[in-house]
């Protein structure tokens, strides 16, 4: 479902933009214990296989500037790029920007929809971590 939502944001996105280039989901920030596999193709793995003539990385699952993104697209995959001499931009959050501000406060200030019964979003299940 998190894979299908972000590809869903991302189409519409470029929708938005007017863009007809071709783009792709690529993934950064790795989580969970190491041996569990994530999400692929990771950020700097696709920037080191694509033939494009450069790269707008979008951080579309996130809404600030935080930690993972400065670090992961700001750092690593800035420096993956320059060695490669890949053109790479990276497009802003939405961060503090004040039409963001406005939506946010205004979903804040909605009435309660009727409450979720408990076993609406049951956690995901995780298996036993080796002793």
């Amino acid at each position: 479902m998190y894979e299908a939502q972000l590809r869903r944001s991302a189409e519409l996105v470029n929708q938005a933009l007017g863009r007809t280039e071709p783009w792709d989901l690529v993934w950064q920030s790795r989580s969970g214990p190491p041996q569990v596999p994530w999400l692929e193709p990771d950020v700097c793995d696709y920037l080191r296989k694509t033939d494009a003539r450069s790269v707008v990385l979008v951080p579309i699952g996130f809404v600030s500037d935080h930690m993972e993104v400065v670090y992961d697209l700001d750092t690593e995959a800035r420096q993956v790029a320059a060695e490669l001499e890949l053109p790479m931009e990276r497009a802003a959050t939405a961060g503090t920007h004040p039409r963001f501000v406005q939506m946010v406060r205004e979903l804040m200030e909605e009435p309660e929809p009727v409450p979720c019964p408990l076993t609406c979003c049951p956690p995901p299940r995780r298996r036993p971590q080796a002793s």
